[in-house]
């Protein structure tokens, strides 16, 4: 019995300093540098530019930059030659915490199944893990569907430093759920329509 408490206490104290790690990087890195991408010289994609492979443009101020519906994954056509890249970058960003290793899900949303929460098209993808479900939800986004585990997901884009990572992680996850590949060029969700969830 002391072995199991000293276990659960163990993963608690573990999970709570990788969270408060996570919070520490996060916040060195938003001040830190102090330079957006316009003074390092890549100017973020106007509206019609979007999407480039190898974008350096950190991925919140690519939203700033693109009207909803004007985000596309570069790498559409080429998922599969990516993927181990994509997969690679979706564990330096310890998505696996909460999404699995494989995307099979855990205290999150599972990736390989066809619910996709808010919507499956890539402009809404990368909107949701950039700027996690509470600031989609304040942009007006709402649930279009509704799955099992409701977990919130937490905000990345000032954690995955540039849009061409992002893009890759997406890219990823098209492999593991190939029926999402049909829905990457859908319209986000319409907001003009009443949230009655």
């Amino acid at each position: 019995m002391r072995k199991i408490i000293i276990g659960v206490l163990t993963v608690f104290l573990v999970g709570g300093m990788s969270v408060l790690a996570w919070q520490a990087y996060a916040a060195d890195e938003s001040e830190g540098s102090g330079e957006s991408a316009a003074v390092a010289g890549d100017a973020p994609a106007a509206g019609g530019d979007c999407c480039k492979a190898g974008d350096t443009t950190p991925p919140l101020d690519l939203i700033a930059a693109t009207p909803i519906g004007g985000l596309h994954n570069p790498y559409n056509d080429q998922v599969d030659k990516i993927a181990d890249e994509g997969h690679h970058k979706f564990l330096s960003y310890s998505c696996n915490g909460c999404h699995g290793g494989g995307g099979g899900g855990g205290m999150c949303p599972p990736l390989t199944n066809d619910t996709w929460v808010y919507g499956a098209d890539d402009d809404t993808l990368f909107r949701l893990i950039s700027l996690g479900s509470d600031d989609l939800k304040k942009a007006g986004y709402h649930r279009v569907k509704h799955e099992v585990v409701v977990g919130p997901m937490p905000p990345f884009g000032g954690i995955i430093k540039t849009s061409d990572d992002l893009w890759k992680v997406i890219a990823w996850i098209r492999t593991v759920n190939p029926s999402s590949q049909k829905h990457e060029s859908d319209p986000p969700q319409d907001m003009t329509v009443p949230n009655y969830q």
